[in-house]
């Protein structure tokens, strides 16, 4: 069998050629928030202490696979997602247990996310890492111009008023993210919140 890190950058390509061929209409879910997503579940792993190369290997599959069920479909692209991920690791030779686990993890970032452990926590908060980031605006607006597509939101306001009980009823699981994150998230609340 291959080693993990051969078997991550294989499929780590293979992924990266299938996001590129998302539609362009999807301006928040693309190539690049996975990759974010990736890089972020590395830097909170790291910082939290995960350094069993096994648990990282599982950790970087599942932010690779957790939304590549948009190449699909828009609604329900976790259990999409899932379902490609059942098809697709073993090919990478992924033991069914592991695929099991991956599905765990990817299915813990649904809204409202559910993390099953330590690392689906780390996952989760990587997937809404930008929420207290200083690109947070921009990301927003991509998310919003996605979602007006999709015909999510209609309106402007409609769009202010979800973004602000999203901020609100959102919580970081990770020491790491309620340290680094939390205080510019509350901070683009109150801003979002001051705008209406």
């Amino acid at each position: 069998m291959r080693p993990f890190h051969e078997r991550i950058a294989l499929l780590q390509k293979h992924i990266a050629g299938v996001l590129s061929k998302l539609p362009a209409h999807l301006t928040y879910h693309h190539a690049g928030h996975t990759m974010d997503v990736l890089n972020q579940s590395l830097q909170i792993a790291r910082a939290e202490g995960v350094t069993d190369e096994w648990e990282l290997w599982l950790l970087r599959t599942a932010a690779l696979m957790h939304d590549i069920g948009f190449t699909k479909v828009y609604n329900g692209h976790e259990e999409k997602s899932c379902e490609i991920a059942g098809s697709l690791l073993p090919l990478y030779d992924y033991t069914p247990s592991e695929i099991g686990y991956i599905q765990s993890l990817i299915m813990g970032t649904k809204i409202p996310q559910t993390p099953p452990d330590k690392l689906g926590s780390i996952l989760c908060d990587a997937d809404l890492d930008y929420l207290g980031r200083d690109d947070f605006w921009p990301i927003a607006e991509g998310l919003r111009k996605e979602w007006l597509h999709e015909k999510i939101i209609l309106t402007q306001e409609q769009w202010m008023q979800v973004q602000i009980r999203f901020l609100g009823a959102h919580v970081y699981f990770t020491d790491y993210s309620k340290k680094y994150r939390e205080p510019l998230k509350q901070i683009h609340l109150k801003a979002l919140e001051n705008a209406v």
